[in-house]
């Protein structure tokens, strides 16, 4: 009892009960507004949301319609699998004489258009001139001509004969076992060449039934429940899809009145119908139900977490004082290395920087001495290795092509001078900029090596323009890499080739051409690498291009760099822009720009 009436009075105490008590009675009162709110939000976001979804079902409906419509024009197209096209044949002749659509037989044409899609079960041909009828299926199942409606197709098909007829979902009893449904597509094939005529000149007619469950794919992605329903209509009230088994028809669809469904419905252009969905609101209220509990949970948690939170915030702030009673013992005994740890800026967090900048103080006076001695023998290490490595390189390299002079290799020994000129031109940190003719010299040593290493299938050949002087400065390392990516890019898949170097003068500007004659690149690779050029972040796999590109940018100006050309199996060109330098350690203007 004593020790509860200390506490009572304590400021730690006081300070949580009134974060407990400022921090629930607002979390009460959202909660109570959130769960009032919360059930006409979420109604209104699942209807808009499922809405959404019908829409895009009916685009993705109209658009599979589309689609095998347009299959049925291959009559008149050709303009599939490899056919030609055949607008000006005489479909009468070809059909009725030779037995053939366009150019290809009857039957093969069928064929092809029955495995188009996956979805065409079977296809049909009905000559008008003889009403001899072609068919091809995908099971060799046994047909029952007597059973198959399609008098009664061309029956309603005869008053507009140029459009396509769609007929709806029916079942495939013609065929011995089946139980699947489909519906039929019908497309008259008119004989067009010729002069016109009042009545069309009918030659055929071509139908095709498809599965319906191609609108399953469609369909599941609503997740319809087991009181709910969806129908797909056309404009005269037929039924192509259903999961309603007790809906026969549309008449059956229509008189159903229920106030307790929710009817999202969107347009199908191509069958003049809809799409509609009919969702239960009971299954939208268990959702809210299932929200509700989880607010009413939440809130729970929250409220047991602000306790939890008060309690740690009143022992929070009576931590500091200890550990700073605690810090202040072991920095009297003699060690510095501790800190205290600062989470606020008010006087407790004062106190405790204050502490530390103490320590550091005292520890800084005793270490200044003996760091910088460090520091100083560590700058001295490193520029020992840095003179070191480069020499040892060097001289290893030299003794190795010496012993391969020895024993007469003379081609090894060449090698190793060449590299041993290239890694004395790269790591030479002096000047970036150097002349045409150490560049050219630096290009000739990289293509020894390539010309060795690939058995001489590539061939340099360089061409300066007369009034170009060599001793003129260009960047270090800017045509190497350009001649490294034509060899890999556009010569080494094809196994042989030529590079190609002109340096020539020009408005006073020098132009420098790198070309192959490799595979080139197609126009929207071309165009790709182009903007990857001028986008300075966007990543390339050609880093060395871009890399030559933004180095002339950043030393001479938006005006230079580098741009390219090139043609499928003929080559590449990449044209370098540059200044024209005669001394180095004269800036122009474009670099000051």
């Amino acid at each position: 009892m004593f020790i509860w009436g200390r506490r009572s009075k304590s400021i730690f105490v006081k300070f949580s009960a009134s974060f407990l008590l400022v921090g629930l009675i607002p979390l009460f009162a959202l909660s109570y507004i959130s769960v009032q709110t919360f059930s006409g939000y979420v109604e209104r976001y699942t209807t808009s949301n499922l809405q959404q979804m019908v829409l895009y079902m009916s685009y993705n409906l109209n658009s599979a319609f589309n689609q095998y419509n347009e299959v049925s024009k291959l009559m008149y197209t050709g303009r599939y699998e490899g056919f030609i096209e055949s607008y000006s044949q005489n479909q009468t002749y070809n059909v009725n004489e030779l037995e053939q659509i366009n150019t290809i037989p009857i039957e093969t044409f069928l064929k092809t258009v029955l495995y188009s899609d996956s979805y065409i079960t079977s296809v049909y041909f009905h000559r008008e001139s003889d009403d001899k009828l072609y068919y091809q299926e995908k099971e060799n199942r046994g047909v029952n001509f007597d059973l198959l409606p399609y008098q009664e197709w061309l029956t309603k098909m005869a008053p507009n004969p140029s459009q396509v007829a769609i007929f709806p979902t029916h079942s495939e009893e013609y065929y011995t076992g089946s139980k699947r449904s489909v519906f039929t597509i019908g497309r008259t094939l008119i004989d067009i060449s010729g002069r016109v005529t009042k009545d069309p000149k009918i030659v055929g007619t071509l139908f095709m039934d498809v599965d319906v469950s191609l609108f399953n794919q469609f369909f599941r992605e609503l997740n319809l429940g087991g009181q709910d329903e969806l129908f797909l209509l056309d404009g005269d009230g037929n039924v192509y899809f259903t999961n309603e088994t007790r809906s026969a028809n549309g008449e059956a669809f229509r008189a159903k009145k229920d106030e307790e469904m929710i009817v999202l419905s969107e347009e199908i252009p191509f069958l003049k119908g809809t799409v509609t969905a009919r969702i239960h609101r009971a299954n939208l209220f268990d959702q809210l139900f299932s929200a509700r509990t989880t607010v009413f949970i939440a809130m729970f948690i929250c409220a047991i977490a602000m306790i939890i939170m008060g309690v740690w915030f009143s022992r929070r702030l009576a931590a500091p004082i200890r550990n700073l009673i605690k810090q202040m013992a072991i920095v009297e005994s003699g060690n510095l290395d501790t800190q205290m740890v600062v989470n606020s800026n008010d006087e407790m967090g004062r106190l405790s920087h204050g502490f530390n900048r103490m320590v550091e103080r005292l520890q800084a006076y005793i270490d200044e001495a003996y760091v910088a001695q460090i520091k100083q023998k560590q700058t001295e290490l490193n520029a020992l290795k840095s003179q070191i490595r480069p020499h040892y390189l060097y001289n290893t390299l030299e003794v190795i092509r010496m012993n391969a002079v020895d024993k007469d290799n003379d081609e090894v020994a060449d090698m190793i001078l060449s590299l041993s000129n290239q890694l004395k031109y790269v790591i030479d940190y002096g000047e970036d900029r150097v002349s045409i003719r150490q560049e050219l010299e630096h290009l000739r040593d990289y293509f020894y090596i390539i010309s060795v290493r690939y058995e001489n299938k590539f061939e340099l050949v360089v061409d300066l323009s007369p009034e170009v002087d060599l001793n003129w400065y260009i960047l270090k390392l800017s045509l190497q890499p350009i001649v490294e990516n034509a060899i890999q890019h556009g010569l080494r898949s094809q196994g042989r080739g030529t590079v190609g170097l002109t340096i020539e003068k020009k408005d006073e500007m020098l132009l420098v051409t790198i070309y192959d004659d490799g595979i080139g690149m197609s126009k929207e690779k071309v165009q790709q690498l182009a903007e990857t050029l001028e986008e300075p972040s966007s990543p390339s796999k050609n880093v060395g291009l871009k890399n030559v590109h933004e180095r002339i940018r950043t030393v001479y100006g938006a005006e230079y760099g580098v741009s390219i050309s090139s043609r499928e199996h003929i080559g590449t060109s990449i044209l370098l822009l540059l200044p024209i330098v005669v001394d180095p350690y004269k800036i122009s203007d474009s670099e000051n720009a």
